[in-house]
């Protein structure tokens, strides 16, 4: 949460992957993933594995913005539907917490490209405190 709140540097994996997470707040978050020529596969369009990191990247953003500093979490299962090609250029990624159990929290994204769902997501992830 410092990276949106703080503006801190993004974990690596979140430059690697060419996304920034724009808000993160009250179990949503909203990112912009600007996929480019370095994350097409053979056949023209941006590799499934991309698509899934760039979902699972905002719902660690959305999962974050309910958790107190003594909490941490992992993702338990990662689900992608692919409902059309990713191409190069902006995609917007929603994510929300749609809900809280006592150690378990189920997430879903979606994902826009022209004004169309290119993929969907559906996460659980595990909730516990460090130490």
């Amino acid at each position: 949460m410092e990276v949106v709140l703080e503006g801190k540097e993004p974990p690596a994996c979140d430059d690697t992957l060419a996304i920034e997470v724009v808000t993160a707040s009250d179990g949503c978050a909203r990112a912009l993933w600007q996929p480019d020529e370095r994350f097409v596969n053979g056949v023209g369009v941006v590799m499934g594995g991309y698509v899934s990191s760039a979902a699972d990247v905002a719902m660690a953003y959305a999962i974050s913005s309910l958790l107190t500093s003594s909490q941490t979490f992992g993702s338990i299962n990662l689900n992608v539907t692919f409902h059309r090609p990713v191409f190069p250029g902006e995609v917007t990624v929603e994510a929300k917490v749609e809900k809280v159990g006592k150690t378990v929290c189920y997430l879903t994204a979606t994902m826009m490209q022209k004004d169309k769902l290119v993929a969907s997501a559906t996460s659980s992830v595990v909730v516990r405190e460090m130490g």
